[in-house]
């Protein structure tokens, strides 16, 4: 099952692409694929209520508006590393849960580390 989701500017490393599929991974719980359409790059991402329930990043208003955010799912960037699974705090990818308007925001509050292992030691 894939989602479409269209960023109201490119992640970084995916320029000029904004329209992405994020692809349900079968039998995983809150793991996706992400990719661009017509690239055959890919990010593989968290859901961060399943996999960092103590993370809550302060999204600003201004981010907010840009989202049109009412429903927000938070995604992390994951990348495997020797000690395990390594996410990105400081810069999440946000998504509009009604329309799948999205956003990778780097977060003006907080001290988020760029790579943290999970699970998430908050």
């Amino acid at each position: 099952m894939s989602i479409t989701l269209s960023f109201v500017a490119s992640p970084p490393g995916f320029a000029p692409a904004l329209d992405f599929a994020l692809e349900v991974l079968e039998g995983t719980d809150g793991l996706f694929a992400l990719s661009a359409e017509d690239s055959e790059l890919r990010l593989f991402v968290l859901d961060a209520a399943v996999h960092a329930p103590q993370y809550h990043p302060q999204i600003t208003e201004e981010q907010e508006e840009l989202l049109g955010l009412v429903d927000a799912l938070v995604l992390l960037v994951a990348k495997p590393s020797d000690e395990g699974v390594r996410v990105n705090l400081l810069a999440p990818i946000v998504v509009n849960g009604r329309d799948g308007r999205s956003a990778q925001l780097i977060l003006d509050h907080g001290d988020w580390p760029v790579s943290a292992s999970l699970p998430l030691a908050v």
